[in-house]
């Protein structure tokens, strides 16, 4: 990943209300999380209650859920098997880490050259422009990778809330990947296979810290990308919107829907899918008032393993369109800050 420094945290500066400085400037390209050219779209609900109970209703998900993944690649997931009271208990272990005083913060910082921990965008290169964005970076799963180090102890029901909520994840990302190899007539394990061959699922949290910004028409939360994963689920902010996702080359905003979480499919599920399901292109908007709270937990391939189409699906008709490719070679950071793509390197 190369030698990599870290800015002072978004939150530190937004306190005193000044415009932001260059580093930030994307030159008018922003925005703004509710400007009115953007237009609000209603992306497909899934809801996998019914992905779990009679074959009919089943059926008739399973072709909402590939449809959304096909034309989208994203939809909302609803009766998801959390109770309404235990979101609620994500949400604010999310939003009450980053209230803590600044000193309190400070003790799970970023160690250099690392992703894990708590701090803003790596810096890498001098012109680099940032993202107005703080984050908490913490790996999930397998547990022989967790760094408890980073996981806050404050609030006090953070480790325990975190933990819990990475189970749940787990179970519903499994439930998931069943359905969409049903949806494509494909053994339902087939996906599961090829990402893990057993092993534990690798999954990641990243805790997201939008400050209000005065001039939020110049600056992004988070810059246009695709997500290095298998699919990606967002806890949006109950309150404020700020996703923002691409299709046919316009951007919708994405509305909140209190307790519902966002599925986003990665890089990884187009690729093993032969192009299927597409990857979300989406960005990440800040408000001018207004803080901003999400925690996206990120399903991930296991990197040794490599990232290919799945063998079922590729045949003299359906040639493949992409070669494998072994993820840890370049990591998504590298992508990211490139604004390239996995997809862009493993097209045939």
């Amino acid at each position: 990943m190369g030698s990599v420094s870290m800015a002072t945290p978004v939150q530190e500066l937004a306190t005193d209300g000044q415009d932001p400085s260059e580093r930030y400037n994307y030159g008018g390209s922003g925005g703004g999380a509710l400007n009115a050219s953007v237009p609000l779209v209603e992306i497909p609900t899934v809801d996998v209650g019914s992905l779990i109970s009679s074959p009919s209703a089943a059926n008739h998900e399973l072709q909402k859920l590939s449809l959304a993944l096909s034309s989208w690649g994203c939809f909302q997931v609803v009766n998801h098997g959390m109770t309404d009271s235990f979101v609620d208990r994500v949400h604010e272990i999310s939003k009450q880490f980053f209230d803590l005083p600044k000193e309190e913060k400070h003790r799970y910082i970023r160690e250099p050259d690392s992703i894990e921990g708590y701090g803003t965008d790596m810096i890498v290169a001098e012109n680099q422009t940032l993202d107005w964005i703080d984050r908490l970076y913490l790996t999930l799963n397998p547990p022989n990778q967790v760094q408890l180090k980073f996981w806050p102890e404050k609030p006090e029901t953070f480790r325990e809330t975190l933990q819990e909520y990475g189970v749940k994840l787990g179970e519903l990302n499994q439930i998931l990947l069943k359905a969409m190899a049903k949806s494509l007539d494909l053994e339902e394990n087939c996906f599961l296979d090829q990402y893990g061959e057993g092993e534990p699922v690798i999954m990641s949290a990243r805790f997201n810290f939008y400050p209000p910004c005065p001039r939020p028409d110049q600056v992004l939360g988070l810059k246009p990308h695709s997500d290095g994963t298998v699919i990606t689920f967002l806890l949006q902010d109950k309150e404020v919107e700020g996703l923002q996702v691409l299709k046919d080359g316009q951007w919708f905003r994405v509305p909140v829907i209190p307790d519902a979480l966002v599925l986003n499919a990665g890089e990884h599920l187009e690729v093993s899918k032969l192009g299927e399901f597409k990857s979300l292109y989406h960005r990440g908007m800040v408000d001018s008032e207004r803080e901003r709270v999400s925690l996206a937990v990120l399903s991930l391939s296991n990197p040794q393993m490599g990232v290919e189409p799945i063998e079922e699906l590729v045949n003299e008709e359906r040639p493949s369109l992409y070669r494998k490719v072994i993820y840890g070679e370049t990591t998504h950071f590298d992508y990211y800050k490139s604004g390239r793509t996995l997809i862009d390197d493993a097209r045939v």
